[in-house]
């Protein structure tokens, strides 16, 4: 529950919503997080988000939303849900959360769900950035399915890296090969601590040698997503880099706070008053329907979004083609 000194303040809302996780948080004028949580999407983006702001309505007292961003590769659908006055791209939003926090910041590493992104910062502006939404090596899905695989919960997988001795090398390049390397490695006796860490210390040169290749990575680094959890991985980074990784204390929300942050901006620069909908958005109807892009080889299944009529959202697809651009489709 919130502090009663929290009661009637203004705030800000953001939400992030990911083909994996939703994320909300209500940010303060001094950007402290009042309320934050996570919804897995569970392959039902549209009642996840609704689930997620019903319990924020239960849990958010007295605090007045004055304004709502959105980010995330969901954002048209969720700005659209709740009447977000800004809707942004994840860099932007992540971007923006760092610099709040940690001013001097040049190198972001951002490791989610299901991708993978890397921001360079020069004087507190984004001048670089490269994502990775094709392989879900590294990313928290992967990270899941071998712990699940490797019977050691999730929870425990960092710590189980840290306690290794020695590790053997993984080859991370994509996950068919770093899953079948880590079974070989099982099979020739290594015990699964120094197969963790050695699976991390392969996904982070994964992530260093096709996200940083040819851009020019500077500290401080800080590291976000919901995988700077793994302390496996965060140790792997430092050892990589040679340098110390910082780990915001709101890492698994760093986006949402983003969003937060640049609609409270919206609002400051405009004057207007909020077009944030409130409980409404819990009765707002959506009609999806799926369709098949032949555009290249991975053939994704891609969720077209409808309101009265009207195509608002698109999901689905991994390079974007649809989901950055409302283009009907036919």
């Amino acid at each position: 529950m919130l502090e009663a000194d929290t009661l009637n303040k203004d705030v800000c809302l953001g939400i992030d919503v990911g083909s994996v996780s939703i994320n909300i948080v209500l940010v303060d004028r001094d950007n402290e997080v009042l309320f934050s949580s996570y919804t897995r999407t569970e392959g039902q983006p549209l009642p996840s988000v609704r689930r997620a702001l019903a319990d924020m309505f239960d849990n958010m007292g007295g605090l007045n939303i004055v304004a709502a961003g959105a980010t995330g590769s969901g954002r048209q659908l969720a700005g659209l849900l709740i009447g977000a006055d800004v809707v942004k791209n994840e860099i932007t939003a992540h971007a923006t959360a760092t610099v709040t926090y940690h001013p001097d910041v040049r190198t972001i590493f951002e490791i989610g769900g299901q991708d993978s992104k890397i921001i360079v910062i020069r004087n507190q502006m984004v001048t670089d950035f490269a994502m990775n939404t094709i392989c879900a090596a590294g990313t928290g899905s992967f990270l899941d399915h071998q712990a699940e695989r490797l019977k050691v919960p999730i929870q425990e997988f960092g710590d189980l890296a840290l306690s290794a001795t020695s590790s053997v090398r993984i080859a991370g390049r994509c996950t068919v090969f770093a899953e079948s390397d880590m079974i070989a490695k099982q099979q020739y006796g290594f015990s699964k601590a120094e197969i963790i860490r050695g699976l991390c210390e392969a996904l982070v040169r994964n992530y260093i040698n096709n996200l940083g290749r040819g851009r020019e990575m500077l500290p401080p680094f800080v590291f976000q997503g919901g995988v700077a959890c793994n302390k496996g991985i965060a140790a792997a980074f430092k050892q990589e880099i040679g340098q110390d990784v910082i780990i915001p204390r709101h890492f698994t929300v760093m986006g949402a706070i983003g969003a937060a942050i640049l609609a409270r901006e919206q609002a400051d620069l405009t004057g207007k008053p909020t077009t944030y909908r409130g409980k409404k958005a819990l009765a707002t109807e959506f009609n999806p329907s799926s369709f098949a892009c032949n555009g290249c080889p991975n053939v994704c299944e891609v969720v077209k979004v409808t309101m009265d009529g009207e195509v608002v959202a698109i999901w689905g697809d991994k390079c974007g083609k649809w989901a950055s651009s409302l283009v009907p489709v036919v």
